[in-house]
């Protein structure tokens, strides 16, 4: 921006007091009058024009029903997904999932970003009135050649007096501003949907994490049950092996199941570790404090065999990351217009107001040097400037018509990637459906096997030791119990992870934040020790526009 001004001609210099009293004879004051009446007719007439694109929402695909909808099992219905964890009715996960929103780093950084979004957007509404401005105060003496010209008439040494307010002001004919609050507002609510989807995000992985460990935990214990079982069929080698019945072949097989197994379990044990470990992170404390948060090992979570599933349409609205892809839509599509605005010639206005006197020693002869200091504040101290400036980038070699070309690559970018983001969102919400339900039936098939592989070992366990069969069916009965036994605990664990999955694909969790604010009181309080916030910090400070119209209004300044 290129602001030309014209230097203020103070009547501190008696040169031209005549000319200021001039100037008031012939009535500058009311010619200020029409000034003022032009700039009131300026800003209205600022305040229609909106050079760029408003922002229009893109349409993006929907689907009709969900592929599984014939699943007598999936159930489409509108449901409440707010606390979708307490469908599993555990207290330890209600509880580490309070802890997570209360506790996670990571969201208390994107609750900061609000705030940072908020003083941004401030920013932008600041350049809606004067940019420039600065309050004058100044005294000076001032000794003039008698051998110049310039002391003709001049009383030497004089003293000068004024205060002075200047102000520069850029008028918002094409709503360059204006386009900036509403890419400000856009973004402050985009900053909003961000935070809602890492929520999401947070809480899935909290109970994804959960369920990891239940499963570990349960693994653990097929694995301690397999090594007794096979620690009893080593014995039962080992004795027939002594009675002279069976080749040692028997005992060496036998004791490779056995090790096989047991080196199962210092890997799962460093798994169940590392799945704690990262639980601590996304709670906010060490590792070493989550043992008594978490209790003794548990079971993992029962599930019913039903899902409900909003209609396809509820998903544009529920998924945060849906919201925040169309946000940042709306937050680009403005900068085209602020871009836009510099094709067009730039109005400035731009003034000063103040009171000066200046005084001589042959003139005056109040205070030791000379000058009165009262003449000050009398009204013919009154001295003003005013007047108004044109630039126009004309020849910028299509650098300003490029840089719209830019924004507007920008923007398209982002039409895509909100398509991409809904068809995305559909993607999960079928994975997790169809991972469900095919968990449940594969869970149903290896029931029955990890029942007729357990009666296996019985009987081989039995046949053997009546020397009807050779250890080799012993053998595979054991490894295949403990194999399937692991698949199934497993299994169980995928059927509750879809389940979480599906939740996560749904968008659920976000509401839990409504009506809180998005920074802690201590680090709101700590915040307003070091810098003054104002009212920012404040909860419906942060709400956005009730309406998309209200993003681009005349808005206060905050101060």
């Amino acid at each position: 921006m290129q602001n030309y001004r014209i230097h203020t001609v103070s009547s501190k210099d008696t040169r031209y007091k005549g000319r200021f009293d001039s100037m008031r004879k012939k009535g500058g004051l009311k010619r200020l009058r029409f000034l003022v009446l032009g700039v009131g007719v300026t800003l209205m007439v600022s305040g229609c024009a909106m050079i760029g694109p408003d922002f229009i929402k893109p349409k993006a695909p929907v689907e009709k029903e969900w592929i599984e909808t014939g699943d007598a099992r999936v159930k489409t219905e509108k449901t409440d997904y707010s606390e979708w964890w307490t469908v599993f009715n555990d207290l330890v996960l209600n509880t580490l999932i309070d802890k997570a929103y209360q506790q996670n780093l990571t969201l208390q950084i994107a609750g900061l970003r609000i705030l940072e979004a908020r003083a941004e957007l401030g920013i932008a509404v600041g350049n809606l009135y004067p940019q420039q401005q600065a309050g004058l105060a100044g005294i000076s003496r001032t000794e003039v050649s008698d051998n110049t010209s310039s002391s003709l008439g001049v009383d030497s040494p004089f003293n000068s007096l004024d205060l002075a307010f200047d102000a520069v002001w850029e008028v918002d004919i094409w709503g360059k501003f204006r386009r900036a609050v509403e890419s400000g507002v856009a973004n402050l609510e985009a900053s909003i949907a961000g935070y809602d989807d890492f929520l999401v995000s947070l809480t899935a992985e909290v109970a994804r994490t959960y369920v990891l460990i239940r499963t570990l935990e349960q693994r653990l214990v097929i694995a301690r049950q397999n090594v007794k079982i096979q620690t009893r069929s080593l014995q039962i080698a080992k004795v027939r092996y002594e009675a002279g019945d069976v080749s040692e072949l028997d005992v060496t097989q036998a004791r490779s199941l056995l090790r096989n197994t047991q080196a199962l379990i210092p890997r799962l044990e460093s798994s169940l570790r590392q799945a704690k470990n990262g639980l601590a992170i996304l709670l906010g404390i060490l590792p070493s404090e989550i043992e008594k948060i978490l209790g003794p090992p548990g079971t993992i979570p029962e599930v019913s065999s039903e899902v409900f599933v909003d209609i396809p349409a509820e998903l544009l609205r529920r998924r945060p990351d849906i919201r925040l892809a169309e946000l940042q839509m709306a937050t680009q599509s403005a900068r085209i217009g602020i871009a836009k605005a510099d094709l067009y010639p730039q109005f400035t206005l731009f003034g000063t107001v103040g009171l000066a006197t200046s005084s001589g020693t042959a003139t005056k002869a109040g205070g030791a040097d000379g000058s009165d200091a009262g003449d000050l504040f009398k009204s013919d101290s009154l001295t003003w400037d005013v007047g108004a400036g044109l630039s126009w980038d004309i020849f910028n070699y299509g650098r300003i018509k490029n840089r719209v070309r830019v924004e507007d690559a920008r923007f398209q970018q982002l039409v895509v990637n909100y398509e991409d983001t809904v068809l995305r969102a559909f993607q999960e919400i079928e994975d997790a459906i169809v991972a469900f339900l095919r968990a449940q039936e594969e869970e149903k098939f290896l029931l029955d096997s990890v029942d007729a592989a357990k009666r296996s070992v019985d009987l081989s366990l039995l046949q053997y030791r009546e020397g009807l069969i050779d250890y080799q069916r012993v053998l595979d009965t054991q490894r295949f119990l403990a194999d399937q036994s692991d698949v199934l605990t497993a299994t169980s664990g995928d059927v509750v992870l879809n389940l979480v999955a599906l939740y996560k694909a749904l968008g659920g969790g976000w509401e839990t934040r409504v009506g809180k604010a998005h920074v802690s009181p201590a680090t709101r309080e700590e915040m307003k020790k070091r810098t003054n916030w104002g009212k920012l910090l404040e909860p419906e400070k942060l709400q956005p526009p009730a309406s998309p119209d209200e993003r681009n209004n005349w808005r206060r300044p905050d101060w």
